[in-house]
């Protein structure tokens, strides 16, 4: 199977990215537990104006991010492997199983305790990580599971996207969101008038991002609004959604993820954390990230398969989808990302940090060393 060369600056922006992700992971996790640990944590919440540095980048940078995983899965549907429904199934069904599972079973561990809010923490799927974690098997890695890992995990981080808006928005103020939609709306009319100068769509995305903020939906969501709002045409290289997609990588993977990763991971680790370990939330993290998402993954697959709904790659068999979907268990932004939105006390959102560092490591451990034990010996370009 053919990669474009965009996908490939996608693929590569996303492995250095993870790499650098587990660094900034570690050095923070250690300032955290050093002697200038309250200083590290003060840094991440002091205030600029209204908000902390930490709320301005889980609010504002990370819509960024929100909006390269919205072009992306853009292209993905038009010119990619979504742009056909035989090829779209299988990593759809994956995702869907991926979701539901971990889900299920984080919420039968947690149903009627206040932490059962929680249930989306196991859902979603890091793409940095998970990506950065199978190219570390360099060139004995088929393009179709490349292509199947990154099509699983961006429609996960899509219904992960869907969940925080549907679960986790409170306290509507429906003028706001109105005047917020009602921009999102021009721009789609810009769209269609096919003004193709990106400086009208970013201005418009800024303003509609800041009524979003101030609606109770999560400011997020806009990234990924405004990323559809965005001509693609046919998706040449000098495409708006193309163009503003390049621009994007880089700042993403190499500054905003590493800096939300340094700001999230700023956890104090205290005597006795592990018995939190035993905690019914974080249980439900754990065997969603480490268990739920594999099932889920590799079962949706093999039904979708067998009921002939599509086709499995030529080059790709079932242990190599088994592999896959345990990178599918490392949750790491995304998880952290929802476990800011479910809890409000801070027990329950630094062991639950903690729980999904831990179920990460050992999802993409467990993934790592399948895949490379299973994978045939045969080199891929």
């Amino acid at each position: 199977m053919k990669i474009t060369k965009i996908f490939n600056h996608f693929f590569e922006s996303e492995k250095a990215g993870g790499i650098i992700l587990i660094f900034c992971t570690v050095v923070s996790l250690a300032i955290s537990n050093s002697a200038f640990g309250s200083n590290y944590l003060n840094l991440w919440h002091y205030h600029i104006g209204k908000y902390s540095i930490e709320h301005y980048i889980n609010d504002g940078l990370m819509t960024v991010f929100f909006l390269l995983i919205g072009l992306e899965l853009e292209r993905e549907i038009y010119k990619g492997e979504l742009s056909t429904l035989k090829n779209g199934l299988l990593p759809l069904s994956a995702a869907l199983g991926g979701m539901i599972i971990p889900a299920l079973l984080f919420f039968y561990l947690n149903f009627g305790l206040q932490t059962q809010s929680g249930f989306g923490i196991p859902m979603a799927t890091d793409i940095a990580f998970a990506i950065g974690i199978l190219s570390l098997l360099g060139k004995r890695v088929p393009s179709s599971l490349k292509i199947f890992l990154t099509a699983l995990a961006v429609i996960d981080d899509l219904g992960a996207i869907l969940i925080i808006a549907i679960f986790y928005t409170k306290n509507l103020i429906w003028s706001n969101l109105f005047i917020s939609l009602s921009i999102f709306v021009i721009l789609l009319l810009l769209n269609k008038l096919k003004i193709k100068n990106l400086i009208p769509y970013l201005i418009g995305g800024i303003i509609m991002w800041y009524f979003m903020l101030n609606s109770g939906v999560h400011a997020t969501i806009t990234g990924v609004l405004l990323a559809f709002a965005i001509p693609f045409g046919k998706g040449i290289s000098k495409s708006p959604s193309s163009t503003l997609q390049k621009l994007l990588h880089k700042p993403v993977a190499f500054f905003i993820l590493p800096l939300f990763a340094l700001a999230n991971t700023a956890i104090i680790i205290k005597s006795g954390w592990e018995n939190a370990l035993l905690e019914r939330y974080s249980l439900g993290i754990a065997l969603g990230l480490i268990l739920g998402k594999p099932i889920g993954i590799t079962l949706f697959s093999y039904l979708s398969v067998k009921l002939k709904v599509c086709t499995l790659p030529d080059d790709v068999n079932w242990k190599s989808i088994l592999g896959v979907s345990f990178l599918g268990g490392i949750g790491f932004t995304m998880s952290i990302f929802i476990t800011l939105l479910a809890f409000s006390d801070d027990t329950h959102i630094n062991n639950s940090k903690i729980m999904i560092l831990i179920a990460s490591l050992t999802a993409g451990s467990l993934g790592f060393i399948f895949l490379k034990l299973t994978l045939k010996n045969k080199t891929y370009n």
